[in-house]
């Protein structure tokens, strides 16, 4: 359709669409918005040099996190290393440091603000690196989906669960809610409190971990769950459905995970034999059932490093980690593969890189404070409720 044509019909573009064009800027969205200020040029020899400089003016004043799916160029640099929660909670833990340099993405430097205090500064050096997973769902489309739930006559049953991998908005709504946040590691916790305190549970937005944690973990069967799609009216469901469901699944996923499928860990399996085959649970439940290990990023590695001398390992998690975990067991005749033959790697996580990282350390160490990731107060405080009730868990 011609734009003529397109004007003579009235159609305004939506500011999503506005969004994804690049025409518009959202700083509350995980979809990303521009990253001011001149970078160096990625080819410059003088990089890793410029960053170590940067980083040894600022000393104690700095503390930098780095996602274990972060590139080796940056987690280099990084001083403490590991997932999204841990890394907020080491934020935390170092009230000295003015600034927190968060190479992650989005949600996890709004966590990492949530729990550290007012007169420490999270930035994020590129507020480009989103998460496709939270974008998944808004603030709008689940006060709609709680309104669907209040017509069904279910909302006071409900109790929401929100995965770690959910903006600020997300987890103040849980908050607020009575809900809790989980993480991959402590989701069957979650779940078996949720159910502690009401009938159902709302599992956002990872429709994958809440399906998992539900029918593996804790002995629920497929038919316990159902699908919530935002897209659909009513979520796509009738209030039938919604009554006799135990999970609610949110219609989300990792574009990562979600890509690996039953073909993968079959063809590995023909391909590599006496492979052991270990996945995170963001995966697609056919892929977690036929998998022989499943656990969160931190029970990869600490499954890794336990592993024997000369055992075999197909890994389902994102391409970074995975090869570098290659690269730190490879003298100790252990080898490790991608699960998939097709590379993957986060393409948002992929945005931090050196070039980004060292235009924000240069930026602060000569007094400028750039891409600032900031929470709003009410915001912080419903979020932060949720996640209290998280770390309160037996």
């Amino acid at each position: 359709m011609t734009t003529a044509q397109t004007q003579e019909l009235d159609v305004q573009p939506t500011p999503l669409a506005l969004l994804l064009l690049g025409r518009e800027a959202d700083p509350r969205s995980e979809r990303g918005v521009e990253c001011p200020g001149d970078l160096p040029s990625p080819s410059d020899p003088d990089l890793v040099e410029r960053a170590r400089a940067a980083k040894e003016k600022l000393g104690d004043k700095v503390f930098v996190l780095g996602h274990h799916y972060q590139r080796d160029e940056v987690i280099q640099f990084a001083d403490v290393t590991g997932d999204s929660f841990k890394l907020a909670r080491d934020a935390a833990a170092r009230p000295e440091a003015e600034y927190i340099v968060f190479c992650g993405v989005h949600f996890m430097a709004e966590s990492a603000d949530i729990l550290t205090s007012d007169d420490q500064k999270v930035v994020l050096p590129d507020l480009a690196a989103g998460c496709s997973m939270a974008d998944m769902a808004t603030a709008e489309q689940v006060a709609e989906c709680w309104d669907v739930l209040t017509d069904a006559g279910i909302a006071e049953q409900v109790v929401p669960v929100s995965y770690m991998n959910s903006s600020a908005d997300i987890k103040a709504f849980t908050g607020k809610h009575g809900g809790t946040i989980c993480t991959s590691s402590n989701a069957k916790r979650a779940l078996d409190w949720a159910f502690e305190q009401g009938e159902k549970v709302l599992f956002l937005p990872d429709q994958h971990l809440g399906r998992n944690t539900a029918v593996r973990d804790m002995g629920m069967s497929l038919d316990d769950c159902v699908v919530y799609n935002p897209h659909k009216p009513n979520g796509g469901l009738t209030a039938e459905q919604l009554r006799g469901a135990k999970m609610i699944l949110w219609r989300g996923h990792c574009s990562v995970h979600g890509r690996f499928s039953l073909d993968s860990v079959n063809d590995v399996r023909e391909r590599i034999p006496g492979v052991n085959v270990l996945v995170h649970p963001e995966c697609r439940h056919e892929v977690v059932a036929a998998a022989d290990y499943v656990g969160s990023t931190e029970y990869i590695i600490k499954t890794l490093e336990a592993a024997p001398a000369g055992s075999k390992w197909a890994i389902g998690t994102e391409l970074n980690l995975v090869r570098r975990l290659a690269n730190r067991f490879a003298p100790e005749g252990k080898e490790i593969v991608f699960l998939d033959k097709t590379v993957c790697f986060c393409s948002t996580m992929n945005r931090i890189d050196l070039p980004h990282l060292v235009w924000a350390l240069e930026s602060l160490a000569e007094g400028n404070l750039v891409n600032r990731i900031e929470v709003d107060k009410e915001t912080e405080a419903f979020a932060k409720l949720a996640l209290e009730r998280m770390l309160a868990l037996p």
